[in-house]
């Protein structure tokens, strides 16, 4: 993912977002699928491929955003909408996703909440601010989850100043997970591969950059002509830092830890994650 360190992003075969990791695993020849990531992300993948050994060097890389949603919860909300169409994030639980109407990646997210009928509710889950955005962009009414990315809130629409007073000439980019107070100080509110884009494309020399610095070394790599500057040192995700290529070597040489999905959970959760990567193949 494009907020590993930047060590294990050198050896990867392939760096990107969640739904991208997922596709490129379902479309490896490999067997072994080792996953720089989170256990949703992981978790994930182990459900798009089923055929295949998924690993997760260490298992203490949760995700803050993924698990302020359960089947706890989830069900209860649901009663109290029990027409809602309900719409997650693929950096979901397994449980969470045999739940949910729709499974969405960043990229598409706004336009899949326009392709449902206007008539119908939309429950958002779970991210309060991605659902935010979504809301604006859409004029949709969206019932939204209390969830945030941790790391991503910590930025503050002071540090975006801050960096603006340094860099007077940078543009601003801004993750959809941001608050709205850093949204509205962007030059551009985007998803992690938007990011990319952008960097690739812009003729600004100098880029502030709102979300989990993981993506700066990425950014740099590609785009070596151009300074990339966090917007806060703060938007640092400390689980996914814990794959390293120590872990990595170690799990390789193990076999281990592996991802299992109970059947019964594959067999709800599977159907959602599949339609996603059908609907986005491009």
């Amino acid at each position: 993912h494009y907020y590993q360190i930047g060590e294990t992003q050198d050896i990867a075969d392939f760096v990107g977002d969640a739904l991208e990791m997922t596709r490129k695993a379902v479309e490896s020849d490999a067997d072994v699928i080792i996953v720089g990531g989170v256990t949703c992300m992981a978790e994930t993948i182990a459900l798009a491929c089923p055929d295949k050994t998924v690993i997760l060097p260490d298992l203490n890389a949760g995700c803050t955003l993924s698990n302020m949603i359960s089947l706890k919860r989830l069900p209860t909300r649901k009663e109290q909408y029990p027409n809602a169409t309900v719409a997650c994030y693929i950096n979901t639980t397994s449980e969470v996703k045999t739940e949910v109407d729709i499974c969405y990646g960043e990229d598409e997210v706004v336009d899949i909440v326009r392709a449902i009928p206007t008539d119908e509710e939309i429950m958002f889950i779970p991210d309060q601010y991605m659902g935010d955005f979504v809301a604006t962009k859409t004029g949709r009414d969206l019932i939204l989850w209390p969830g945030y990315c941790s790391p991503i809130v910590k930025i503050r629409p002071e540090d975006v100043k801050a960096r603006k007073v340094e860099h007077p000439e940078a543009v601003v980019v801004a993750h959809i997970q941001c608050i709205p107070q850093v949204k509205l100080l962007a030059d551009l509110v985007t998803s992690t591969n938007g990011m990319v884009r952008f960097a690739r494309e812009t003729d600004a020399k100098e880029i502030i950059v709102a979300t989990e610095v993981g993506i700066i070394h990425h950014l740099q790599k590609e785009n070596p002509g151009k300074i990339f500057i966090a917007a806060s040192e703060l938007g640092e995700c400390a689980t996914m830092k814990l794959v390293t290529q120590e872990t990595i070597l170690w799990s390789l040489g193990n076999m281990s830890p592996v991802i299992e999905i109970p059947e019964d959970i594959r067999a709800r959760a599977k159907p959602v994650v599949d339609a996603m990567l059908a609907r986005t193949k491009s």
